[in-house]
C-alpha cells in the first residue's frame, strides 16, 4: 500500500503544478489582451493534464485497476449503476447507452460500477404515459 501511495504522490505533485499554471494563466488572460499567449498558455496546460492523466493510469495498471469501457455493453448490475433509462430503438432493450461515470475494477474484481444510462425499448416508454 505504501508503494502505491507513495506513486499517486508523484501524480498529486503534477495536479498541483497543472492548478498553479492554470491560475497564473488566467490571471494573464485577464489582464492582457495577448490571445496568442492565451491560446499558447491553454494549450501547454492541456498537454500538462493529458501527461498526468497517462501517468495516473499506468500507475493504476501498475497496480492492477484499470477502467472498463461500459458502452454498448449489455446491462449487469454486478458492472452497472443504472441512473436513467434512454428510450432508443436503434439499439437492443436494456443495453448502456450512454456513460457518466467510468468503472474501474482490480485484479478483475469490480470496485466501481460504471454509472450508466441504459436503453429502455421505444414502445415500452409509450406505455408509460
Amino acid at each position: 500500500m505504501l508503494q502505491y501511495t507513495k506513486s499517486l504522490l508523484d501524480v498529486a505533485d503534477n495536479l498541483g503544478r497543472a492548478s498553479a499554471v492554470a491560475k497564473e494563466s488566467f490571471l494573464k488572460i485577464e489582464t492582457s489582451n495577448d490571445d496568442a499567449g492565451a491560446v499558447s498558455q491553454l494549450k501547454t496546460l492541456l498537454e500538462g493534464v493529458e501527461m498526468t492523466e497517462k501517468q495516473l493510469i499506468e500507475i493504476f495498471k501498475k497496480f492492477g485497476v484499470e477502467k472498463y469501457d461500459a458502452m454498448n455493453e449489455e446491462f449487469d448490475p454486478n458492472r452497472h449503476n443504472a441512473v436513467f433509462q434512454v428510450p432508443d430503438a436503434s439499439k437492443p432493450a436494456n443495453h448502456v447507452a450512454v456513460v457518466l461515470k467510468a468503472g474501474y475494477i482490480l485484479h478483475d474484481r469490480v470496485i466501481r460500477p460504471a454509472e450508466v444510462g441504459v436503453t429502455v425499448a421505444a414502445d415500452n416508454v409509450d406505455a408509460d404515459k
